[in-house]
């Protein structure tokens, strides 16, 4: 095993920089392992969750009560063939948007600047300016609860609006596969750059945070409801809603996740009176909120 870890701060490995400890953290090192970690956890009753570079994670203060199974730099090989790229789940999106830069190939140019893996992306069709995975998703590979691995066609993951089946089912995705096109590298780099230039100008990159906090609500900007519900500059403890762009939650450098919750919990509540819109976190919590 690559790395078992007792007692290990969970903000160590969030981009919140946030979460107590996890009674153990393990990164396998190849897909035995993760079926026998699997296997232990759920032979002896231990609660697990499986992770990736913890871009949409909170974790609560009182850590977690079982095992964190981080798919990493072992799970992070990526290939091309002809228009088509594979990227196991521990790869950053980033890195993958790069890889098709590379080889010339378009449609990933709005993913270049999204913090999440391949695993976490797939999962909840992580997406921004116009583009979301399941446009270029052609299919993945999961491990099944039996702990078989099967290809699944991308049209059978019911991808929605940051959303899919895929954690109802309790699979883990391992690879996924993008069906891209071919295009001149000069005018892919242009719309990478464009696009990262945005965000450096639009979103608070200098603080730890989550990304969008809250999803989208149908017809309306979540952002712009909680900036008309007066909440920008809103503080509770060290969690604040940016002042730069009121859809991000940051931790100004000593926030807790009771912080992130509380004010989390009292944005929903303003901009439920001021616009009678309810918002709902897009961040996945896990572990014992204190």
């Amino acid at each position: 095993m690559r790395i078992i870890r007792k007692n290990e701060p969970m903000r160590l490995h969030t981009s919140f920089h946030i979460g107590g400890p996890a009674d153990t953290y393990a990164e396998p090192e190849n897909i035995d392992e993760l079926r026998e970690l699997i296997s232990i956890c759920e032979g002896s009753g231990t609660a697990y969750a499986v992770i990736g570079h913890g871009s949409n994670l909170l974790v609560g203060d009182g850590g977690f009560r079982g095992t964190i199974i981080c798919l990493g730099r072992a799970f992070s090989e990526i290939t091309v063939s002809g228009e088509c790229i594979r990227a196991q789940a521990g790869a950053l999106l980033g890195a993958v948007a790069n890889a098709a830069l590379e080889h010339g190939l378009s449609g990933l140019e709005f993913a270049s600047g999204i913090p999440g893996s391949v695993g976490g992306t797939t999962v909840m069709n992580a997406g921004a300016y116009g583009g979301e995975m399941r446009d270029v998703l052609e299919e993945v590979t999961l491990l099944e609860m039996d702990g078989s691995l099967c290809r699944v066609p991308a049209q059978e993951l019911e991808l929605g609006y940051r959303t899919s089946n895929i954690p109802a089912l309790g699979r883990i995705v391992l690879e996924a596969g993008y069906r891209l096109k071919s295009g001149k590298p000069e005018d892919i780099a242009a719309r990478m750059q464009e696009f990262n230039s945005r965000r450096k100008e639009k979103q608070p990159l200098e603080y730890p945070s989550a990304g969008s906090t809250f999803k989208r609500p149908e017809g309306y900007f979540a952002g712009q409801l909680i900036d008309e519900a007066g909440c920008r500059g809103l503080r509770i403890g060290g969690a604040q809603i940016s002042e730069k762009h009121a859809g991000f939650l940051i931790n100004t450098g000593d926030a807790t996740a009771a912080d992130v919750l509380a004010l989390i919990c009292e944005v929903k509540r303003r901009v439920l009176e001021h616009s009678g819109v309810e918002l709902h976190p897009e961040v996945r919590m896990l572990g014992e909120f204190l």
